[in-house]
Parts: structure tokens; C-alpha cells; sequence
């Protein structure tokens, strides 16, 4: 006889939560982050050139919301490019805007409690016409 139970929304059954538990974590998680995000005053920023960095953030920065809040902030300062976890445990980014705004991005980033960057390789790369958005890609 198989017994199941509904609790916020997971469904328990003989196996237990499972999948659901860690789902609806990560659910609460993600809304967190898009609300802080949403909520960080942006200063004024003087206009500057558009430049296009490869970003390696090392430390604790996997699966605590990072590439989340950088996708975030990114579409708050109007940056293309692309955000994604390595195998080595840091996170690599390449941005593409106004100088000053990835700066900004880079320092806000640091500053995060959540989270504990202790490095962020920055290296400067061609700027891609085309581009128009900013993507979080999951391998």
C-alpha cells in the first residue's frame, strides 16, 4: 500500500521528497536573488567606451545563485553576452557594455554575502556586433 502526501506543493511518497524538496529550494532560492537584483540602486553611470571581457570568478560561486545574479544584473545594466558554471568549480562570464557598467558588475558581484569570490580573472576580448542579449548557458 503506497501512501502519498502533498506538502507545499512536493509530493512524498515511499521514496521521499526527492527531486521535489531540492527543486522547490533552488525555486525559493532563484526568487531571492531576482528580488535583491531588482531591488540594488543603480548609480549614475558617465558614458564610456563598449568593451567585451572574459570573466573567471573563483571561491564559492556554484550553487548559491551566482550566475543567476549575474544574468540579473546584467539585463538591469543592459549587457550582452553570456554566463556559464565550469567543471573547475568557478564561474566564467564574457560582457559585453559600457566599460563602467561591468565594472560595476564585477564589484557588486564581489560584494556578495551568499557568495565568497576570491579571485576574478579578467581578460579583454573583440566586441561582438551581432550580439543582443544575455544568456545563462546550462551544460
Amino acid at each position: 500500500m503506497s501512501k502519498t502526501i502533498k506538502l507545499l506543493g512536493l509530493v512524498y511518497n515511499k521514496g521521499g521528497f526527492g527531486l521535489g524538496l531540492i527543486y522547490y529550494f533552488k525555486k525559493l532560492r532563484d526568487g531571492y536573488v531576482i528580488n535583491q537584483v531588482k531591488h540594488i540602486r543603480l548609480p549614475y553611470f558617465e558614458p564610456s567606451p563598449t568593451v567585451r571581457k572574459r570573466l573567471i570568478f573563483s571561491g564559492r560561486v556554484q550553487k548559491v545563485g551566482f550566475r543567476l545574479a549575474i544574468y540579473e544584473l546584467a539585463k538591469r545594466l543592459n549587457l550582452t553576452g553570456w554566463v556559464r558554471n565550469r567543471n573547475d568549480k568557478n564561474v566564467e562570464a564574457e560582457i559585453q557594455g559600457e566599460n563602467e557598467k561591468i565594472i560595476f558588475l564585477i564589484k557588486y558581484m564581489k560584494s556578495l554575502k551568499r557568495a565568497s569570490v576570491h579571485d576574478v580573472a579578467i581578460n579583454k576580448m573583440l566586441i561582438v556586433d551581432d550580439e543582443t542579449d544575455f544568456a545563462v548557458i546550462k551544460e
